[in-house]
C-alpha cells in the first residue's frame, strides 16, 4: 500500500514504529508463553525457570553485549540438540520472539545467585 501524499506512513513515524514493535513484542510473548514457558521463565521478574537447566529469558537477554541482532542467530540454533530438546523455532517467529526477549533487558538487572 502506498501512503497518500501528505499523510504520514505509520511504519515510518515514531508512533507507528512503536505500534509495530509492540505488536511484535506481543506476538513474541504469546509464542513464548505457548512454546517456551514449560522450560523457561519467560516473564519479567521470574528468577527461576520451571526446568532448572533452562535459563530464564531475563538472564539470557541481560548477557553483556547481547543485542537484537545477536540473539536471532542464537535463537535459530539454541535448541538444535536432539538429545536434549529437539525443538526448532520457525524462522517467521524469530523476529517476534527476539523483540519480546530484548524488551526484557534492564540496565539494573542482577542475576540470581
Amino acid at each position: 500500500m502506498i501512503p497518500k501524499a501528505g499523510v504520514p506512513n505509520p511504519a515510518t513515524t515514531a508512533e507507528g514504529a512503536g505500534s509495530i514493535r509492540e505488536s511484535a513484542e506481543a506476538r513474541g510473548l504469546a509464542f513464548a508463553q505457548q512454546h517456551c514457558s514449560g522450560c523457561h521463565a519467560v516473564s519479567a521478574g521470574r528468577r527461576y525457570s520451571p526446568n532448572v537447566d533452562a535459563p530464564t529469558f531475563e538472564s539470557v537477554v541481560n548477557t553483556p553485549g547481547l543485542t537484537g541482532a545477536t540473539i536471532k542467530p542464537w535463537l535459530q540454533k539454541s535448541h538444535n540438540f536432539p538429545d536434549v530438546m529437539n525443538f526448532a523455532i520457525d524462522p517467521d517467529q524469530i523476529d517476534d520472539l527476539a523483540a519480546y526477549m530484548i524488551s526484557l533487558q534492564r540496565s539494573d538487572y542482577v542475576p540470581p545467585i
